[in-house]
């Protein structure tokens, strides 16, 4: 098999169903149309006729042409690429996908967000859907994931439950995709179960920066099963080749309004230019044995293996490099179950993923509302599904010949299982009583909470705590914020004071510090950097590497930087800037006081219609925009945000006007603030954020 073999496959399947308009409009059965303007009518001005077919098939598609949407997840992105394997795991598993090194197999990814409907933003508090299918030579294989690792419950019988209190509440349909409210913090006090994945979502993984910078996980364990019949546990990692990256909490909501599709726009356009998002698989890998010697079950969907009991090993490169063609047809049909594996792989008895391979397979249905919706190009195999299943609402196959049972003789008893290469449960021993319980194995909640919090650089232990406080200023209700202050107490006391003085409660532990209201306060960052849990309970670990956002890799691709000009700018020193950016693989646009050319450079964008929380970065090249009241915003927003800031030409003393707006604040290369050195610009830029950047505590 070729490298070209699979990918072509599904691109050709897909071009199958691809309408390309024709020279006549027609109906969809073909009929050729006379006049798509009026309505049949008895007369000029009578009544519209029964008759009139043609309107009535128009009226009739647009009627039924919005597909319920998801109950949870229902705000998606997708993009197409392919998946190549470059170490092998044949020691592991017969999957060829994970065997076949060199392969490029077609992937479908759907990016989205969990609690908020179909048109809310891209940019809320919440868990990121990370979903990826597989188009194997086996069969469809999806990784049903998201950008956390955890969960919120252990059982997917309260999954309903879960989703209904984070929903907008019911008698009034408020709010739309958060969680600050009564009702979702009404049942995480309730559920200690909640408590690792709540540290979780309030952390700066809960607003990533863009879909690349995002990690992603599968959550649950899985069995990979070998030649042999022998197990080994498995856990799937997605790592970001730009890293690890996020938005702080004021900037993601001013996102919200200022382009709600800011993560869904990022990957289109820089598909659409001829980029890619980029993506390592790995996997944990362990045996039964070494996961019963530790103090967690790996049944539990609210722990992790931390990676330093099992490093993450690199098997692979996951690579998105087309848009789709059509957003309804691909992104909004897609239906991913995580009971699609494919031989050599098998399902643990985790009671989250059981219940889950029940229910997507249920939802799928309801949605798409046929039992033949597996055969929409964007689901169908690129090996052909054959079965004796017929009929149905919607059939897309026309089968022809009598015979739809096995065994038959009639059809050479054909289609057949075939023993060698089908699929095959491990036959795991299940016996005992049939009991409605909880494992002892799942009762630590708090451990690798702890644990978690533990391993934060202060400043992320910072933004939990003000994360924290936002949300749970929100509650109405007393006695929920309370109970989740104890909560928090058990994670850490001085967390749990920080929580409680801003929600004008009594702080948990004598020392505390005012709150933050920068993004690094010096006394809380101070008091929370000394703040460690003892330890957790995850093979005895103090802290655990790869969780802290600040350990990822740092890059300047893919950043956006503002570049702020007006008429007269000097042309050759922005083309410089631009030209060292997109060495770097970051891009420079000219925001300008309007449109269109400024004397040699084109403005894309305008002061008016942008704002700062949508650059990385922010420079300016016009010192005649130190009276633009919106310039002198466009780098307050920016500096108080944490990027890095720059000028070119003559731009400096417009950073200097914009500091006065901001009195004792450092604006020097030492707090991020760079004056006309492209390369050190763009190095400060990889880093993403300027983390020391504090007003003065004496100001």
């Amino acid at each position: 098999m070729t490298k070209k073999t699979n990918t072509d496959a599904k691109q050709q399947d897909l071009a199958h169903d691809t309408l390309q308009p024709g020279n006549m409009l027609t109906d969809n059965m073909g009929h050729v149309i006379g006049d798509d303007q009026n309505s049949l009518k008895a007369g000029e001005r009578g009544p519209v006729l029964l008759e009139d077919h043609f309107l009535r098939e128009k009226l009739h598609h647009f009627d039924h042409e919005r597909i319920p949407e998801r109950v949870v997840h229902a705000r998606g992105s997708g993009a197409h690429g392919y998946f190549e394997l470059t170490d092998s795991l044949g020691d592991y598993t017969t999957a060829q996908v994970l065997t076949e090194v060199g392969v490029q197999t077609p992937v479908f990814v759907r990016f989205s967000t969990v609690a908020g409907f179909r048109g809310s933003p891209d940019t809320p508090r919440d868990v990121r859907g990370f979903a990826t299918r597989f188009y194997t030579q086996q069969g469809n294989w999806d990784i049903v994931g998201n950008n956390i690792p955890v969960f919120f419950i252990q059982d997917a019988i309260k999954f309903p439950d879960l989703v209904h209190a984070v929903k907008p509440e019911p008698h009034h349909e408020m709010p739309q995709a958060a969680s600050a409210h009564d009702t979702f913090w009404d049942f995480i006090s309730l559920t200690p179960e909640s408590m690792h994945m709540i540290m979780w979502a309030m952390s700066d993984r809960a607003i990533p920066r863009s879909f690349d910078t995002m990690e992603g996980f599968g959550v649950h364990t899985f069995r990979l099963i070998n030649a042999r019949g022998e197990v080994t546990f498995v856990k799937f990692h997605w790592k970001p080749l730009l890293g690890t990256h996020s938005l702080v909490w004021d900037e993601a909501q001013k996102i919200a309004g200022k382009d709600p599709d800011f993560n869904r726009r990022q990957m289109w356009e820089t598909i659409d230019a001829g980029g890619m998002l980029e993506w390592h698989l790995g996997v944990q890998l362990f045996t039964p044995e070494q996961a019963a010697q530790w103090d967690f079950d790996v049944l539990d969907a609210t722990k992790i293996v931390p990676e330093d009991l099992v490093p993450v090993r690199l098997i692979g490169k996951m690579v998105l490099n087309r848009n789709p063609d059509n957003f309804f047809s691909e992104t909004e049909q897609v239906g991913y179950m995580t009971s699609n594996i494919v031989p050599g792989m098998d399902f643990t008895e985790d009671p989250l993923l059981q219940g889950r391979n029940f229910s997507y397979l249920d939802t799928q249905l309801s949605r798409l509302g046929s039992p033949n919706w597996q055969s929409l190009p964007i689901n169908r195999p690129v090996n052909a599904a054959s079965n004796n299943q017929r009929d149905g609402h919607m059939r897309f196959q026309i089968n022809p010949g009598r015979v739809s049972y096995f065994p038959n003789s009639l059809d050479g008893n054909r289609p057949a299982p075939d023993e060698k290469q089908g699929f095959h449960s491990h036959p795991v021993m299940a016996s005992g009583a049939k009991l409605r319980v909880r494992p002892a194995s799942f009762s630590d909640h708090y451990g690798q909470a702890k644990l978690f919090w533990n391993s934060m650089s202060p400043v992320e232990r910072v933004h939990i705590a003000k994360a924290l406080r936002f949300e749970l200023s929100k509650v109405e209700t007393p006695h929920v914020r309370l109970a989740m202050l104890e909560h928090l107490e058990k994670i850490h006391p001085l967390l749990a004071s920080q929580v409680a003085l801003g929600l004008g409660e009594k702080p948990r532990a004598q020392e505390t510090a005012k709150p933050s209201v920068t993004y690094d306060e010096p006394a809380e960052m101070a008091l929370l950097a000394r703040a460690e849990a003892d330890t957790s309970a995850s093979g005895g670990l103090k802290k655990a590497a790869a969780l802290s956002q600040l350990e990822q890799p740092q890059s300047a691709k893919g950043r956006h930087v503002a570049i702020l000009a007006g008429d007269g700018v000097d042309a050759g020193a922005v083309k410089a800037l631009q030209q060292a950016l997109s060495a770097e693989g970051a891009m420079g646009e000219v925001v300008g006081t309007h449109l269109g050319d400024l004397g040699g450079v084109q403005a894309m964008k305008t002061l008016g219609n942008s704002h700062a929380s949508l650059f990385d970065a922010v420079v300016v090249a016009d010192g005649q925009l130190q009276t633009e009241t919106e310039a002198l915003d466009f780098l307050r927003e920016a500096y108080l945000h944490a990027k890095p800031l720059g000028a070119i030409a003559d731009g400096a003393p417009v950073l200097a006007a914009a500091s006065r707006q901001l009195p004792g604040t450092p604006w020097d290369a030492a707090h991020g603030v760079i004056d006309d050195d492209n390369a050190a610009f763009v190095q400060l830029l990889a880093q993403h954020r300027v983390w020391n950047r504090a007003p003065n505590p004496a100001s």
